[in-house]
């Protein structure tokens, strides 16, 4: 990674931060920089999950903030749908330059602070390249497997080191630092004798060293520092299924594997954890996570029981309640939850008086054109399969912005909308994520609330 940085600054911007010094500055910082190739007109910067700025992006594409006192600590800056870290000692002033179109591996970093945060931010790099490479890992022998992830892991545990040495960062920075680098590792281990036992076949924990999860004794689960930082979460999401995968019959069925599974994953928690705030959001991630990928409701309610009972934080449990109302509320049989469609000459839709056949609606959004491409191509073989079957794409975006791609690209003769409110079609069409599919029957009612176009199976829904 180059960590030069050409045409960023303006000459004023740079008097700025050349003038500032420890004393004028002790408690200032600033946060700017530039977004080639924009996605939406703006980045949002937050700490801990909680939202600090939405800050504007002016006719450069280049964003700029001043904070007369800025906690020291793990920030993060998004735009959407991408999003980093970024690390703010005392004194630093930072700008970035990302392009949008290769988000993380364009990132670099430039001002006071800059050496800690371009590590940060290669050390990542570092480990998203080696768990591209690991994929055949955990379908290797014990002793090769082991093998494999220390000769990776001595090697970004060298640059670890010799980063450490030479930028003499914080403390505080170095939890993040060695979190990121021993997470990886700690990842790969809790994923191995699971994904081993799918691929091969075979039971292999019985076999592992007797210290094979030692680790687990060193790390500080109830450290409110890591609980929003992703490389614990994703560690965090491998440990608890590996331990619940294990409790599990072989013989059940998939619903009810993925039931038990989950609730053994709260009640482990409920072990693990004793900063109440931590528990609570593990917690809720847990059910959410469930509540939105297991539509059967018979389940959902037993899941929700043993939540309710652990869980002590009474707002996200109202949220969660929510959610699982809503879900309940998308069964077969009954009709879709109102909600706000436009066409793109803003003339408001009516499902309910336009929907005379069976219906298949998707949804997309210009921030992931990959998707938007293969979501096209498989409407354009299922309405030669199904002419009977109609097609409606309905955008999430700002209205400038769907417009603009629909105005260019040639789509698939798709009813093309928007929804006016996306936080409306979270709430009441439970949409997380673009490949969710909604069929409805031709009097209007719904047929299957929680499909997906992409799944190789689809097709059996509308037969």
């Amino acid at each position: 990674m180059s960590y030069t940085i050409k045409n960023l600054f303006s000459l004023s911007l740079l008097f700025v931060l050349a003038s500032c010094n420890k004393e004028s500055c002790n408690y200032t910082a600033y946060f700017g920089g530039e977004i080639i190739n924009p996605r939406t007109p703006y980045i949002i910067f937050s700490k801990d999950n909680n939202v600090l700025d939405t800050i504007p992006l002016d006719v450069n594409n280049r964003f700029f903030i001043k904070y007369d006192s800025l906690t020291p600590g793990l920030y993060s800056f998004r735009h959407e749908p991408e999003y980093q870290y970024v690390y703010f000692d005392k004194n630093d002033s930072l700008m970035v330059s990302v392009n949008s179109d290769n988000f993380d591996q364009s990132i670099v970093f430039s001002g006071r602070g800059e050496k800690k945060n371009n590590f940060l931010m290669e050390l990542y790099l570092l480990n998203d390249e080696d768990r591209n490479k690991s994929y055949r890992i955990y379908e290797e022998e014990y002793s090769d497997f082991i093998k494999a992830i220390d000769s990776s892991y001595k090697k970004r545990e060298a640059f670890y080191k010799k980063n450490k040495e030479e930028i003499a960062w914080s403390d505080d920075f170095d939890l993040y630092a060695k979190a990121r680098l021993q997470f990886s590792q700690y990842t790969k281990k809790e994923y191995y004798p699971y994904l081993y036992n799918h691929r091969i076949g075979k039971e292999i924990s019985a076999t592992l060293p007797k210290d094979y999860y030692d680790y687990r004794k060193e790390i500080d689960f109830n450290n409110p520092k890591l609980i929003s930082f992703s490389p614990f979460l994703r560690y965090l999401n491998a440990m608890l299924s590996n331990m619940a995968a294990t409790r599990v019959s072989k013989n059940s069925s998939f619903e009810e594997k993925s039931l038990k599974e989950n609730i053994i994953k709260l009640t482990l928690v409920d072990s693990i954890f004793t900063n109440e705030n931590i528990k609570n959001d593990v917690l809720n991630n847990i059910a959410f996570s469930y509540l939105l990928e297991d539509q059967n409701i018979c389940n959902n309610t037993k899941l929700l029981k043993h939540y309710l009972a652990l869980s002590t934080d009474d707002s996200e449990s109202n949220e969660i309640m929510k959610i699982a109302k809503a879900i309940e509320d998308l069964k077969t049989g009954n009709r879709l939850p109102e909600i706000t469609l436009v066409d793109i000459n803003n003339n408001v839709f009516d499902l309910t008086k336009e929907i005379d056949k069976e219906t298949v609606i998707y949804f997309w959004t210009t921030c992931a054109q990959t998707h938007l491409k293969m979501i096209n191509k498989k409407v354009l073989k299922l309405k030669k399969q199904y002419p009977n079957v109609n097609f409606i794409a309905v955008n999430i975006d700002e209205d400038p912005e769907w417009k603009k791609v629909i105005s260019k690209s040639k789509f698939n003769g798709s009813k093309q909308l928007r929804a006016i409110s996306f936080q409306a079609l979270k709430d009441k069409w439970v949409i997380t994520k673009l490949n969710r599919t909604i069929i409805l029957n031709a009097d209007g009612t719904i047929k299957n609330g929680f499909t997906s176009l992409m799944d190789p199976s689809f097709t059996k829904y509308l037969e």
